[in-house]
């Protein structure tokens, strides 16, 4: 796994140029090999803001059981800037990942890869950086327009910011709200969309989400 490769204490104006510099190196063909494990992220905020938790979560694949998990804390050093996020929550994540006894084939970050304004939100900002294949999963959409997603599982439209296709709008189940899924780093947006549909079973979320999220809610 490469190291970090950039100062985390810039200022916002400075984070973004920096944003708009690595969006360029984010490769958007499949570096992926065999995939035995598959990892979910989930960052939270203690003590008022002041300490970022990230947890991890690596499950097997295909079973899809837990195979190794850790928690990373440090004091949070960059303010809450929408579309800045990963220079808030990234050294926690990176912290997190080196602390794992098994590194993870396949990242899926429950944020944005590159739909996003600069085509670098946290999942490819990770990627990038670590080297690990990694997908931008998000609940919510940040930028760009699409159509309604058909009702069948799996079924997915494309999501646009004017003429260029930035990601997927994705019905995991029917009857809920679809996801949005984009490339992180090291993943062409059809295996996006493979992955993130095999890491899911009878609910909305991955199963890589859900582990994360469920670390991170319980004891510390």
């Amino acid at each position: 796994m490469a190291g970090p490769r950039h100062a985390w204490d810039l200022t916002p104006k400075a984070a973004v140029a920096l944003q708009r510099e690595l969006a360029g190196e984010v490769v958007r063909e499949d570096r992926l090999g065999t995939v035995r494990r598959v990892a979910g992220i989930d960052v939270g905020f203690e003590e008022g803001g002041r300490v970022t938790r990230a947890a991890v979560a690596v499950l097997a694949w295909p079973q899809l059981k837990l195979a190794d998990q850790t928690v990373a804390r440090r004091p949070t050093s960059f303010p809450y800037v929408p579309g800045l996020l990963s220079f808030r929550e990234v050294p926690a994540v990176l912290d997190a990942l080196a602390a794992l006894s098994v590194a993870p084939d396949l990242i899926l970050y429950d944020g944005q890869g590159i739909a996003h304004p600069r085509r670098l939100g946290i999942a490819s900002h990770v990627g990038l950086l670590t080297e690990i294949p990694s997908i931008g999963v998000a609940k919510t959409r940040l930028i760009g327009t699409h159509a309604e997603p058909p009702e069948l599982r799996g079924e997915w439209v494309p999501l646009y910011d004017g003429d260029e296709l930035i990601g997927a709008v994705l019905r995991t189940r029917p009857g809920v709200k679809p996801l949005y899924v984009s490339i992180g780093w090291g993943v062409t947006l059809a295996t996006a969309i493979h992955w993130t549909m095999e890491c899911v079973t009878h609910y909305r979320l991955p199963e890589t989400t859900r582990a994360a999220h469920k670390l991170a809610s319980g004891p510390p």
